[in-house]
């Protein structure tokens, strides 16, 4: 009796552990680059550089030979985010507010955390900064990057850890993929969702001399279609930085390793647009912020030892707006979206063999480019008409002879610009947020200068305000105050030793004199610019240094909705003001 009570125990134990094994879904880690060209891995053919982890993940899984994004940063990443055209998605640039992503929006964060995973981001978000834009309110738990569509300077440089100011340690993409191991570490005991989106090889052109020293003096065996447009320092410095990605790559797959997570974990690698310069890639037409071949076309690696065969090819065309209903089905996540998906999943092409799929046309907007891609075809933004798997390159028009066809792809494109458009023209008028979070920063990129105030930078991105000359001069927000209050305001600012004496006032064009507050600047703050000796192009427009906070004498009061931020100068005691690169609200 005892001996078969033991028994049946034993059997309850082992199939209660079967059962927890069983429900362990898989773990998640997506790697996405930032300006990375389809060729600019050895993989694809490019001999200038050698990239074995990354492609270790199409040999060891599946590659996806005509996978598409869109044709800039944010945009993509608003698709993959959701599975929905970036228009849908209140995304339309890059810039001064354009790549926020709308508050109404489920992410694949969202999806995953909601499925009990740990999520994480380690990079550039690039999709909001103030909340409830930032990433920790679409569903990361942990998130350290920068918020920015680009950021200045990629050693030790500014970041944000969880919403607070950190400085970061090293390269910036050795240091997110040290965030992202400890991540993986503490969560390997349940399923996590870890995403990398790198922000290289994006301009500034920095890399540390252990990568670099290999590409100093090289003359590209490969080069661009037309090699009279090749700036040589800057593919020098992109193949550079696409080895570094290679290394901390190996270095995520070796942790998985280490852990003994290799075999269910899903890993996948993607690009979010074509190359920042003309450089090989495989005689494509257009690079980045192009709507042709070679702005749009990404490789796409996903390894799954589980699940997928090494060697899967998938020559379907798929897009970043798939990545979302393919994981879930991977995962066996039950999709709950509250918005129609453009995506689908491609899980099955992984899985089956005879697995078909009906055709589709994909559609790519950017300004006021359009493209449509079919399984054989693409209309260009001019009409025309190219044969892309017998004319990757874009050479030949084929349009005479496949007249019904193109006809079909014009109308069809039309019809999607116009909605597009339509969608587009409702997020126009966005204000940014204030009072969502206890602390919300207003950066210089969300500013707007008057008067003789420039900024540092040709790119709002990473740019502070300067020339503060005269006090006609203002920096205006546009904000929403989501929380009536009383804030603690900070000026991020510096201050040259003869110039100080500034008083500066910050206020509410309400014309109420009570919705103020005030500062005399007491104390020089002068540092030198963030040495870019490790900038390896000649020219650049990135300038980077610290600032200090200068604390306003007294709350301002807030009321809620919408209204203009206005920071003035009452007087300037020097030459000029201060040179202001954020603003801080706290809510008390």
């Amino acid at each position: 009796m005892r001996r078969t009570r033991t028994i049946c125990i034993a059997f309850a134990l082992y199939f209660a552990l079967a059962g927890l094994a069983e429900a362990r879904k898989p773990n998640v880690v997506i790697f996405l680059t930032d300006d990375q060209g389809w060729g600019d891995l050895s993989i694809n053919g490019n001999t200038n550089l050698s990239t074995p982890n990354v492609d270790s993940l199409a040999h060891e899984g599946a590659r996806f030979e005509n996978f598409y994004v869109c044709a800039v940063c944010a945009p993509t990443r608003a698709e993959f985010l959701t599975g929905r055209y970036h228009p849908r998605t209140g995304v339309s640039g890059v810039s001064v507010g354009e790549g926020r992503l709308n508050v109404d929006e489920l992410t694949i964060a969202d999806m995953f955390k909601s499925a009990g995973y740990a999520t994480g981001a380690f990079g550039k978000w690039h999709n909001g900064t103030q909340s409830p834009y930032h990433p920790n309110d679409r569903g990361f738990d942990e998130f350290y990057g920068f918020t920015s569509g680009h950021w200045g300077h990629y050693f030790g440089p500014p970041l944000d850890h969880n919403g607070k100011k950190v400085r970061g340690e090293g390269y910036v993409v050795d240091d997110f993929t040290d965030h992202a191991l400890a991540f993986i570490e503490e969560n390997r005991n349940e399923p996590f969702f870890c995403y990398l989106p790198y922000n290289t090889p994006h301009s500034p052109m920095m890399i540390g001399d252990k990568f670099y020293d290999k590409f100093k003096d090289l003359d590209p065996n490969m080069k661009h279609r037309d090699p009279k447009k090749e700036d040589v320092m800057m593919t020098r410095a992109a193949l550079a930085m696409c080895e570094n990605i290679d290394w901390n790559v190996g270095r995520v797959l070796k942790k998985l390793d280490e852990l003994a997570l290799r075999e269910d974990t899903i890993v996948l690698y993607f690009s979010d647009n074509g190359p920042n310069s003309w450089r090989w890639n495989a005689g494509m037409k257009g690079r980045k912020a192009s709507v042709d071949e070679g702005g749009l076309r990404s490789p796409l690696h996903i390894r799954w030892p589980a699940k997928i065969k090494a060697g899967t090819n998938v020559s379907l065309v798929t897009a970043a707006i798939d990545l979302l209903p393919t994981l879930a089905e991977m995962t066996g996540i039950t999709l709950k979206p509250n918005k129609p998906l453009d995506g689908r999943s491609v899980g099955p092409l992984l899985f089956e063999k005879s697995a078909k799929f009906p055709a589709r046309d994909l559609f790519s907007v950017w300004r006021d480019k359009s493209t449509v891609r079919t399984a054989r075809f693409r209309l260009d933004t001019d009409g025309k008409l190219y044969d892309i798997p017998n004319d990757r390159g874009q050479n030949k028009d084929v349009a005479a002879q496949h007249p019904q066809e193109a006809a079909r792809l014009q109308k069809a494109l039309v019809k999607h610009v116009q909605a597009m458009n339509a969608i587009r023209s409702q997020f126009k008028d966005r204000p940014f947020t204030v009072g969502y979070a206890k602390s919300t920063t207003l950066p210089a990129r969300d500013g707007v200068p008057h008067g003789t105030i420039q900024r540092s930078s040709k790119a709002p991105n990473n740019s502070f305000f300067k020339n503060w000359t005269n006090t006609d001069g203002a920096i205006t927000w546009d904000i929403e105050v989501g929380q009536e209050g009383s804030y603690e305001a900070t000026i991020y600012y510096t201050c040259a030793e003869g110039d100080v004496g500034a008083h500066m006032h910050l206020s509410i064009d309400d014309g109420n004199e009570g919705n103020t507050t005030e500062k005399v600047v007491t104390e020089a703050f002068d540092p030198q610019l963030y040495d870019k000796s490790k900038e390896r192009v000649e020219k650049s427009h990135y300038f980077v240094k610290d600032f200090k906070p200068l604390r306003m004498d007294r709350p301002i009061k807030l009321p809620k909705g919408r209204a203009a931020l206005r920071l003035r100068a009452l007087k300037i005691s020097g030459q000029q003001a201060i040179d202001v690169h954020s603003l801080e609200l706290v809510r008390r």
